[in-house]
């Protein structure tokens, strides 16, 4: 397992009983995780002393029980980065902290290269990895269907001292968008994505993983360049395994551009139980 164990300011302090006990900064947050199957002694004290707690609903949905007062925002940082943390009204924050270690690999590529590389980052949500590889020196393409998302990852850049370097902004359905550019002739180093289970384009169009997955990567290959240096996919989706994404991979890219494929699920150390939490599956091809 890849694990995200360089925070400072993110912890996942303990997990029990359907839930995570973290520490976001100074803010104390218990969100709900189905994973964690176990009912382990909460004996953290900050099980007790939380600043608010993700409740579910059930009927779907669900809400903050906020016991001492929030702001709307803070920030946190991971290295050189400064992220704006929000709770949302799904549980999240804004931020998936395991996925540090996938930022951490696409920064070491870019950061290794002989020369200027381009990077697209599809379904990108928030900016994380957009904004680590625009400071390790890539131009990036940021393409996501939600515009509120996207506005995030405009602020996060600018929290980095980022938003001045190479970036293109795309609110776009990311299928879309990926044929434009094989239309255009464009061609990237780097491609990068994290497609949800299910979800809709700004056009209403639906996205349903298991059916578009392979040939969305399929496509994307169009769009590698000859000296290409990395192809990430990750997951969160129960029935898209590590290994099932490898060999999706492999067979798309190995044949034409060489490389290995990695795969393995990525994950978070549990401070009370000195434990991996497993956070989702990551496959990359690498030249």
């Amino acid at each position: 397992m890849r694990v995200s164990d360089a925070w400072k300011d993110y912890e996942l302090i303990d997990c029990s009983d359907g839930e995570r006990l973290e520490r976001w900064g100074d803010r104390i947050l218990i969100r709900p995780d189905p994973q964690v199957i176990w009912n382990t002694p909460k004996r953290d004290p900050r099980w007790k002393k939380a600043d608010a707690r993700y409740l579910r609903s059930n009927t779907g949905g669900g809400k903050w029980d906020v016991y001492r007062p929030l702001p709307d925002s803070w920030q946190i940082k991971y290295r050189d980065l400064t992220f704006n943390i929000k709770p949302m009204g799904f549980k999240h924050t804004g931020i998936f902290p395991e996925q540090a270690v996938n930022w951490d690999l696409t920064a070491s590529v870019i950061g290794n290269s002989d020369r200027p590389l381009k990077m697209l980052n599809l379904f990108a949500y928030t900016g994380g990895a957009t904004v680590s590889a625009l400071a390790a020196g890539a131009a990036v393409t940021h393409v996501d269907a939600s515009k509120g998302m996207v506005l995030w990852a405009k602020e996060n850049a600018a929290s980095s001292g980022v938003a001045e370097k190479s970036v293109r902004w795309f609110v776009d359905d990311c299928i879309k968008l990926v044929e434009r550019e094989i239309r255009r002739g464009n061609q990237y180093d780097i491609i990068i994505m994290d497609p949800p289970s299910y979800g809709r384009g700004p056009g209403g169009e639906v996205w349903k993983l298991e059916n578009e997955v392979y040939a969305l990567c399929s496509r994307c290959a169009a769009l590698l360049s000859e000296d290409a240096r990395l192809f990430l996919l990750n997951s969160y989706t129960t029935g898209l395994s590590p290994s099932v994404m490898g060999y999706m991979l492999g067979s798309i890219l190995t044949q034409s551009f060489g490389g290995k494929v990695t795969s393995d699920e990525i994950g978070l150390p549990v401070t009370a139980s000195g434990l991996i939490l497993p956070s989702g599956a990551t496959s990359y091809w690498r030249r």
